[in-house]
């Protein structure tokens, strides 16, 4: 994934970071066992962080992997964490864990997407959903917000699409505003700009009794029946690779009996 980097020293970046998080100088210089004095030297070019100060704010401020990557170049220090390949012999062990937790996870649907939603593992829960997309939208690299929301994909067949399309989207610009990526935006202004198909009208009522009561469900008719899904992201925890850290494992819970009894019908 691309990232926008700024022709600026390490002091600027570190502001904007504390500025997004809207955090103050003393109140970061008490989370880095620092002082607002040192810190307003740091983001002005009157001090040069040390390696261990530059990991420690980043830390602190929750700045992505990626960034921090950048923080430290721009204070004149060697990259931190590395950028494996998926495709890397290395990567053997995580794959065959990632695929372990996907077949685990069926009937019900799960996959694994990249820093830019790009699909990198999926089970036939995802496979079943994906029946009738047009093979174009199939070839690799599969992203799965294209999928969901281009008119051709799943939209139509999203019974909610107002809502979920304004999940999503809500979703991207999170996203964007911890990733400075300029890819990631270029995904967001095509996927923004798709219009909403004849289908999407009236939002369907709610079940009363069911989980759809507590998060906005995923609604999509396959085979003559709607479907209810219950979306759950999980990430690594402290990872040291740039690619382990951006990757990101969605489940799809059902929320009601009736999606669960269809699931296992086709599993048996």
């Amino acid at each position: 994934m691309t990232t926008v980097a700024l022709d600026t020293g390490v002091g600027p970046l570190l502001r904007d970071w504390r500025r997004q998080r809207r955090v103050s100088q003393l109140e970061l210089a008490l989370r880095a066992d620092s002082s607002a004095r040192h810190i307003s030297f740091i983001e002005t070019g009157r001090a040069r962080p040390s390696k261990e100060m530059v990991l420690r704010l980043a830390e602190h401020l929750d700045v992505p992997v990626r960034e921090r990557n950048v923080l430290l170049v721009s204070a004149g220090y060697a990259p931190r964490y590395t950028e494996t390949t998926l495709d890397d012999p290395s990567m053997g062990a995580l794959h065959e864990g990632i695929n372990q937790l996907l077949r685990g996870y069926e009937p019900y649907p799960a996959l694994v997407v990249d820093g830019r939603y790009d699909v990198v593992a999926a089970n036939r829960g995802i496979a079943m959903l994906l029946e009738g997309v047009p093979d174009r939208l199939l070839t690799p690299p599969l992203n799965a917000m294209r999928l969901t929301l281009h008119p051709s994909g799943l939209a139509p067949r999203i019974r909610n699409l107002r809502e979920w399309r304004g999940h999503l989207l809500h979703q991207m610009e999170r996203q964007m505003a911890l990733a400075r990526s300029e890819s990631l935006r270029e995904l967001y202004e095509e996927v923004a700009a798709y219009p909403l198909p004849a289908s999407a009208g009236e939002q369907p009522e709610r079940v009363a009794g069911s989980l759809q009561r507590f998060a906005l469900p995923l609604e999509i008719e396959h085979d003559g029946r709607v479907l209810s899904f219950l979306s759950s992201i999980s990430t690594f925890n402290t990872p040291m690779d740039v690619t382990v850290a951006e990757l990101a494992i969605e489940t799809f819970l059902p929320a009601d009996p009736a999606t669960v009894a269809y699931l296992r019908s086709l599993a048996d």
